[in-house]
C-alpha cells in the first residue's frame, strides 16, 4: 500500500505545481486554494508511505514523479522547450527513479 500512497503523492505534486503556476504568485484565490489542498494531501500521502519505505527511496521517487510530471506539463500546457538537453535530463531523472525503485528493499 505504501507504494500506492507514494505514487499518488507524486501525482498530487504535479497537480499542486500546476496550480501554483496558475495562482500567479498566490494572487488568484481558487488556484491558490487548490495548490494548498493538494500540497497538504501530497505531504500526507508521502508521510504515510514513509511509515514503511526508506526515507531516501520515498523522497527521491516522490520528487522525481513531481519533477518529470511538471516537466511534461510545462511542455504540453505551457509550450516550454523540449530540446535535447532537457529531454536527456528528464530521462536521467526517470532512470534514477527506476533504479531507486529496483534497488529498494
Amino acid at each position: 500500500m505504501s507504494w500506492i500512497y507514494l505514487v499518488l503523492a507524486g501525482l498530487l505534486e504535479i497537480v499542486w505545481a500546476y496550480f501554483m503556476k496558475q495562482s500567479a504568485g498566490f494572487t488568484r484565490l481558487t488556484p491558490s486554494l487548490i495548490t494548498v489542498v493538494t500540497l497538504l494531501a501530497s505531504f500526507g500521502l508521502l508521510a504515510l508511505a514513509m511509515r514503511t519505505l526508506p526515507l531516501g527511496t520515498a523522497y527521491t521517487i516522490w520528487t522525481g514523479i513531481g519533477a518529470i510530471g511538471a516537466f511534461l506539463v510545462g511542455i504540453l500546457v505551457y509550450n516550454e522547450p523540449a530540446n535535447g538537453a532537457r529531454v536527456l535530463a528528464a530521462l536521467l531523472v526517470m532512470a534514477g527513479i527506476i533504479l531507486m525503485k529496483l534497488s529498494s528493499t
